[in-house]
């Protein structure tokens, strides 16, 4: 047996984990990483990348029917899936070495190929090798949630793990869940040539903002995916090619089954009792600053149980990096992190929702819209189809959320404004080129504004004055 003494152990080869083992070793700590599966984790080989890379060929075969309104012929595209996927492959391939054993160890990492498990509240192994570190890391990530839907062990299933090594085009897919992987997949699918049918269980999107949500799931509607919602899944059975989802809203028949109905965090092979972790189903118990009940172990990403998305593990390392190496207190935050959903229009949330916001600030609370038809920008390139608000309580920003072209670049703005507590005169006093999409961030803080002055007596009053009196 082997043994390894360093100052930081990192346990998972993720967004989190590479980003604390990069981060420390070029500031000068020993590190450790344990990877047993793929480097990159679930976003580079199953989950943002990827479903971004088919979103893409989907967008470009949507757009040949798409164009009436500008003057083109709209035609039927003619899709090759195996390619499809095929790009999607190559996509991966090129941002692979980012992530790879060769560039960490090339930083100075030093990584095990090996699962890890805790064998004390100090000790990890791997393999045929102890190691022994000042600070652990646990940054495992997340899987696919597999529920337990009576007859599904008898019928094939995707998840997103394993579908985008399908070649074939489903004639139907049949989708269940309609949180954001399971809406990018059906518009996907449907854009490349598939019948798709997606069955929720409660509301689609169901943690966006209900308002903004509804403009992205008309657009999945009428392109023609059929979204059924408050459709719990009772039984599904038949076999490949021929499936069948009995819910409590009717039968839906299809020839493919893609389950996307939440993650499960990836804690099972740690042995976490044996390091005296507390954890639950939902992940490792973590404080503030992101340690856990053992002082020597931290805990960042999705297994910390929190929000389940690849720039919150980034994030969540940032934050015990300053603690880890420079023993300065640093907490993580939640009121600040984005997540955006890239549908077409896609959707986007920073902060609290309308909802949300008034159930906290009550009278105080300001809700300020803006439609994308107001863009000229929007207008020029046809893509008007979209809202933001923006929830603000004495002049600062609580929350925004957008449906729309590149809501996902809009929302950053919004959640900069909120993580440094920016009043919405700092929007309003930013000068944005034009015509841009980004103007409609600033469009929406002129609708904040001008109420306030074209309205006021008072400023009338004002200008009525200096008119008259000051030369």
């Amino acid at each position: 047996m082997k043994t390894l003494k360093t100052d930081i152990l990192v346990i998972g080869g993720g967004s989190g984990g590479l980003s604390v083992a990069a981060g420390a070793v070029q500031m000068g700590a020993r590190v450790v990483l344990l990877e047993g599966h793929k480097m990159g984790g679930d976003c580079l080989n199953y989950g943002c990348v990827p479903s971004k890379a088919l979103l893409a060929v989907a967008a470009t075969a949507y757009g040949h029917s798409a164009g009436a309104d500008m003057g083109i012929l709209p035609m039927v595209p003619k899709s090759d899936y195996a390619k499809a996927k095929d790009f999607v492959a190559k996509v991966v391939a090129e941002i692979e070495p980012h992530d790879s054993v060769k560039r960490f160890e090339g930083l100075g990492v030093q990584v095990i190929q090996e699962f890890g498990h805790f064998i004390s509240p100090t000790e990890v192994k791997a393999g045929e090798t102890v190691i022994t570190a000042r600070r652990i890391v646990v940054a495992t990530g997340s899987g696919p949630f597999v529920p337990p839907i009576p007859g599904l062990a008898n019928v094939p299933f995707y998840t997103n793990e394993n579908i985008f090594n399908l070649r074939t085009k489903p004639d139907h897919l049949l989708v269940i869940g309609g949180g954001p992987v399971g809406m990018e997949m059906a518009q996907a699918h449907s854009r490349l040539g598939s019948a798709v049918t997606v069955i929720e269980g409660q509301k689609a999107f169901g943690k966006d903002d209900p308002e903004t949500a509804s403009i992205v799931l008309q657009k999945l509607r009428d392109e023609g995916i059929c979204v059924v919602e408050d459709a719990f899944a009772e039984n599904i059975s038949g076999m490949a090619g021929d499936i069948t989802v009995e819910t409590s809203k009717g039968k839906f028949k299809g020839t493919h089954l893609l389950l996307a109905v939440g993650r499960k965090v990836n804690i099972e092979k740690l042995k976490l009792d044996a390091a005296s972790i507390v954890h639950h189903r939902g992940g490792i118990k973590v404080d503030a600053s992101l340690r856990t009940s053992n002082r020597r172990v931290y805990a960042i990403g999705d297994v910390a149980g929190g929000l389940q998305f690849t720039h919150v593990a980034g994030y969540h390392a940032g934050i015990i990096i300053r603690s880890i190496l420079f023993g300065l207190p640093s907490k993580a935050k939640v009121n600040h992190i984005p997540w955006s959903t890239y549908t077409e229009p896609e959707l986007a949330q920073v902060g609290l929702t309308e909802v949300q916001a008034q159930s906290k600030f009550g009278a105080r609370l300001e809700v300020v819209r803006f439609d994308f038809a107001g863009s000229d920008r929007a207008i020029a390139t046809g893509k008007t189809n979209g809202l933001i608000k923006v929830m603000i309580v004495k002049g600062r920003p609580v929350g925004a959320s957008i449906a729309g072209a590149g809501a996902g670049e809009l929302i950053g703005l919004w959640a900069m404004a909120i993580a440094n507590n920016l009043k919405m005169s700092a929007i309003a006093a930013t000068v944005l080129p034009y015509p841009s999409m980004g103007e409609i961030n600033k469009r929406i803080a002129g609708a904040y504004f001008s109420p306030k002055l074209f309205k006021s007596i008072l400023v009338k009053r004002v200008v009525a004055f200096v008119q008259r009196f000051v030369s």
